[in-house]
Order: structure tokens, then sequence, then C-alpha cells
């Protein structure tokens, strides 16, 4: 396993970036990708992912067990803590999701599948 970072922004590219309701413990990113950006392979300490689409397509890709979760408009998926996952746009037209991370200390431990 990899060194944990508290801001994964310069591990991965992404179309845009943006964060709301940031407070300590809680936050909302949210992502837009192009048809073959993803989010890397990684899980978190602490914190749940819980994905809600906005537009587009994304797909999840977990380990521990392995699963894989294709969403649309108005979906929502959750990732527990320490779960590996991976993040891709499943269609062929940008996809715009938001993530809701907490409650607990953020951190983005990388993930060698």
């Amino acid at each position: 396993m990899l060194q944990a970072v508290k801001d994964a922004s310069g591990l991965y590219e992404v179309e845009r970036r943006a964060y709301h309701a940031a407070r300590p413990g809680f936050r909302i990113a949210e992502l837009q990708i192009s048809p073959t950006q993803k989010v890397p392979w990684h899980s978190h300490s602490n914190v749940r992912d819980t994905f809600y689409v906005l537009a587009g397509t994304i797909r999840i890709f977990l380990q521990q067990p392995k699963e894989d979760v294709v969403l649309n408009p108005g979906e929502t998926f959750s990732v527990p803590p320490r779960r590996p996952h991976l993040v891709t746009n499943a269609g062929d037209t940008s996809a715009t999701f938001l993530v809701l991370q907490g409650i607990g200390e953020y951190d983005f431990v990388p993930v060698v599948p």
C-alpha cells in the first residue's frame, strides 16, 4: 500500500473539480471526468464515499469483495471506509458526479490492484 495523502488533486486529472460544504469531517466534491479519465484505485481510512450522478454515467469497480456498479443520473452508491475502489466514465460524454465524503478526516490511500 502506498502513502495516504490529504489532497489527491495532483494524483489524477479531471475536467473539473469543485468542493462544496467543506467542513471538518465532511465535504462534497463535484467531479467532471471525460470518457478517458478515471479516479485511480484508492481507499479511505475513515470516510465513506457516497456517489451521486448529476450527468452522464459512471462505473465504480470495487475490491474486497469484487463488485462492478454502474450509476446513471439520480442514482447513488456508497463505498465504506477501507474498501478499495476505482471510478471510471462509463459513457461517451463527460460525466459529472458528487462525492459526499464523511464523516471523519479525509485521506486518499492509493491502492495497487
